[in-house]
């Protein structure tokens, strides 16, 4: 049998690791019925901040076989495969796709700055993030497909929609009325509190164990 190695032994760990977060962060949640605002997208990012592409791919794909497996770790204590394919389905198919893009942004953008995580300033910083907001349009644009899909089968759905977005004057089209109610309400506590917080956990990291840092990202060619 093939041992990994010590690098890539890290690497399991951590995304290990960073699948339980995203499962503890989905239980951070209040409900704007019936799609829950959570924290999720924290460990999502994170992924991608603290690990290669391919191994942030890994740990999010991690948290959606224990959702299927039927670990109570969707948002609510839910699991099995039911979760995977209703209503809020879409946002979770994007997990791993927008947790290996933020790994690939991360790393061209490090590259091409020529600049090592733990010393970038506010200016790279806010970069990052708008990279960061990149890389989740995957979780926005499967999560509208698979509610819209719901919502056309499911009444109770679309009135929810169609009220949500009329309180935003914003009803006077189905389509629009439901990508206001799944995708536009939830984007500024996505990217103003889950990504900025991804952001700075990454940073302190990178700062307090540049090692363990470097042995994770392969970001170490400009530590000082």
């Amino acid at each position: 049998m093939t041992l990994l190695k010590p690098a890539n032994s890290a690497r399991a760990s951590m995304a290990s690791l960073l699948a339980v977060v995203t499962a503890v962060l989905a239980q951070v949640s209040f409900r704007v019925d019936p799609v829950p605002y959570t924290m999720q997208n924290t460990g999502v990012i994170l992924s991608g901040l603290l690990l290669p592409p391919r191994w942030a791919l890994a740990s999010q794909l991690l948290y959606l076989l224990m959702i299927a497996l039927g670990a109570p770790v969707a948002t609510g204590f839910r699991g099995g495969v039911s979760v995977l394919f209703g209503p809020t389905g879409g946002y979770l198919a994007g997990f791993p796709i927008a947790a290996f893009l933020m790994g690939l942004l991360r790393e061209w953008y490090l590259k091409t700055a020529g600049k090592h995580f733990a010393g970038l300033g506010p200016k790279n910083l806010a970069v990052l993030w708008l990279l960061s907001a990149l890389s989740v349009v995957p979780v926005y644009v499967l999560g509208f497909i698979v509610f819209s899909y719901w919502a056309s089968l499911n009444p109770s759905l679309l009135t929810w929609a169609l009220d949500v977005a009329g309180y935003f004057g914003f009803a006077s089209d189905i389509r629009v009325a439901v990508a206001v109610a799944s995708v536009l309400i939830f984007l500024p506590q996505d990217l103003l509190m889950d990504h900025v917080l991804a952001l700075i956990v990454a940073q302190r990291v990178a700062r307090t164990l540049p090692s363990e840092y470097c042995a994770l990202t392969g970001d170490c060619a400009l530590q000082a």
